[in-house]
């Protein structure tokens, strides 16, 4: 696991800096600069309003009294899609948008609940429900 983080947090800024390096010297220092901050503004207000809706969601289904299982994982894939927002980069901007937008969300959401799904019968994740071991 470790390596796997070194690995990327080394290559994913040099993939960045590349990219962003290419666009500048093709486009020019300023539009680059530009699409880089329209990307955050448009990206900001897309998580937020993604955000909402997901908390709008969960708060409804618990209203209902289910537990709110696809919109949490909803929430966590927004909240790394705002992350990724943050980060200044056009790789890490393009995946933060893809994890925004409903319809591309629901193919990381499907893969991560495989992952979990593999994790929780191998017993690497354990989880509770009413005090109890499940």
């Amino acid at each position: 696991m470790f390596g796997q983080l070194l690995i990327l947090f080394v290559t994913v800024p040099f993939i960045e800096l590349y990219i962003l390096i290419e666009m500048g010297s093709r486009l020019g220092v300023i539009p680059t600069l530009g699409l880089v901050v329209i990307t955050g503004i448009a990206g900001a207000a897309l998580a937020k309003h993604q955000g909402l809706g997901v908390m709008r969601r969960i708060q409804n289904e618990m209203s209902l009294g289910q537990m709110p299982g696809d919109a949490l994982f909803d929430g966590l894939l927004v909240l790394i899609g705002a992350i990724l927002l943050l980060t200044p980069g056009i790789l890490t901007d393009l995946i933060g948008f893809l994890l925004l937008i409903p319809g591309t969300r629901l193919l990381f959401k499907k893969h991560l609940k495989n992952w979990a799904s593999k994790k929780i019968r191998s017993g690497e994740i354990v989880y509770t429900q009413s005090g109890q071991y499940v």
